[in-house]
C-alpha cells in the first residue's frame, strides 16, 4: 500500500488500514532499520486497573510502599 506524505510531514492512514488494526487514537512509533514501525496502543481504563490490583491482593499501602522504595532509589542532586 502506498501512501503519501503531505507538506506538513503528515500521512493519512487509510480506512481499511485502520479497521484492520481495530480502534485506536494512539501509535507507539519506532524507527526500525530504516522503516518507521507503527503499533496501536490501547489504554486501560482505571476501573480494569483497579480491579486487577484487587484480584492480586495489592493494597494502596503496597503501591504508596512501592513508590517511596523507587523515590528513595533516585539519588537527589
Amino acid at each position: 500500500m502506498l501512501i503519501k506524505l503531505n507538506a506538513r510531514n503528515q500521512i493519512t492512514l487509510p480506512k481499511s488500514l485502520m479497521q484492520a488494526v481495530g480502534p485506536t487514537d494512539y501509535f507507539d512509533v519506532q524507527a526500525n532499520g530504516g522503516q518507521i514501525v507503527l503499533t496501536p496502543v490501547r489504554f486501560v481504563a482505571a476501573d480494569a486497573v483497579r480491579a486487577k490490583l484487587a484480584e492480586l491482593g495489592i493494597t494502596e499501602a503496597d503501591t504508596t510502599a512501592a513508590l517511596d522504595w523507587a523515590r528513595a532509589q533516585v539519588p537527589t542532586t
